[in-house]
């Protein structure tokens, strides 16, 4: 097919090879992949800080490892610095491990509706676990009131 002389001719897009990697067609002009990229290194470096400190104050200080009990644990929690501290690492963690495992959809995932779906499933189980976990850390109660005294440990009486 010939153009008239003077028109413009025709621009095809060009089509990739059938197992060419996934491209991303439009151009977005966000720095988000950047920021995303800055986030696992910062929250990486903050994670490493939390659970070390985490693992220290839980199995070296005190009795260590042969104090972790449902005790240990309520008497921890009853604390507010060690329920923010908690819930710090869950949710860098969560967010952490989200962002790279968002990162590898996109990286392995071919077709856009694969994708879209991996995705979905990623973001339901971290709401879950987000929700789930901060509603444990803050309405733990070890000593419900009303509750058969024999059925609860044994610093609960009195």
């Amino acid at each position: 097919m010939s153009t008239a002389p003077g028109t413009p001719a025709a621009t095809t897009p060009a089509l990739d090879a059938p197992r060419s990697p996934y491209r991303r067609t439009k151009s977005t002009r966000s720095n988000y992949e950047l920021y995303s990229w800055l986030f696992m290194r910062l929250s990486g470096v903050l994670l490493i800080v939390l659970v070390l400190t985490h693992l220290f104050a839980n199995l070296m200080v005190g009795d260590g490892i042969s104090a972790l009990d449902f005790g240990f644990v309520a008497g921890k929690w009853a604390s507010p610095f060690w329920q923010v501290w908690d819930l710090l690492m869950l949710w860098l963690a969560m967010l952490h491990g989200t962002n790279g495992v968002r990162t590898i959809i996109n990286d392995y995932a071919e077709r856009d509706g694969t994708r879209m779906w991996l995705k979905l499933l990623l973001y339901t189980a971290f709401v879950v676990v987000v929700v789930l976990g901060t509603l444990v850390i803050f309405t733990f109660e070890p000593c419900p009131v009303g509750a058969d005294p024999e059925l609860l440990p044994s610093f609960c009486a009195g």
